[in-house]
């Protein structure tokens, strides 16, 4: 099974971009987590441009085909959706009626400085779910407040806690994807 994960930050040291990076470590057997990580390449979503999409684009709709699930890591900036990370969503259900969205189980998990973890970013997320007909995995819940203090100087997540959460949605993640398959 393939999980496409996405996060929805451009900072090098990006605490959602390094819970991406631990979850492809805690993934379980036979799961890949294959990581698109050019949201920075991705141009200012354009109506007029919509059938003719950057290559970044393209190559975001062809992993998101190719993926089972989704796993997005969003930090949440303005009590909402990063720009970027709602501008890929954006340019990846479009043109109308070549939505790669379409019908596939996600997966949301957060991480902030602030003691929310990121939770209004993901109730927001998953209000563009419902138009593009996306299948959300309910529970459990992951989101990290404090990130600074459970990830290291490199970046990696140190806190056991967090691990044992993040290794759990992976695991209703996986069953959620086989149920929907059935």
């Amino acid at each position: 099974m393939i999980i496409l994960g996405i996060a929805g930050s451009l900072r090098k040291g990006s605490y959602n971009i390094s819970l991406l990076k631990a979850a492809k470590k805690l993934a379980p057997k036979g799961i890949e987590i294959k990581i698109f990580d050019k949201l920075g390449d991705i141009t200012s979503f354009d109506q007029d441009n919509e059938k003719n999409p950057p290559p970044a684009v393209t190559k975001l709709k062809e992993m998101i085909r190719g993926a089972d699930a989704v796993l997005l890591a969003t930090p949440e900036y303005n009590y909402s959706v990063p720009g970027v990370l709602k501008n890929a969503i954006d340019w990846a259900s479009r043109p109308y009626g070549d939505n790669a969205w379409e019908g596939k189980p996600v997966a949301i998990m957060s991480a902030s400085t602030g003691i929310f973890g990121a939770a209004r970013a993901q109730y927001h997320l998953r209000q563009s779910f419902v138009f593009l007909n996306m299948f959300p995995l309910s529970r459990p819940e992951v989101m990290v407040p404090e990130a600074n203090k459970k990830f290291d100087d490199q970046c990696n997540l140190t806190d056991e806690y967090t691990k044992k959460k993040v290794s759990d949605l992976l695991e209703a993640l996986v069953d959620w994807t086989k149920r929907l398959k059935q």
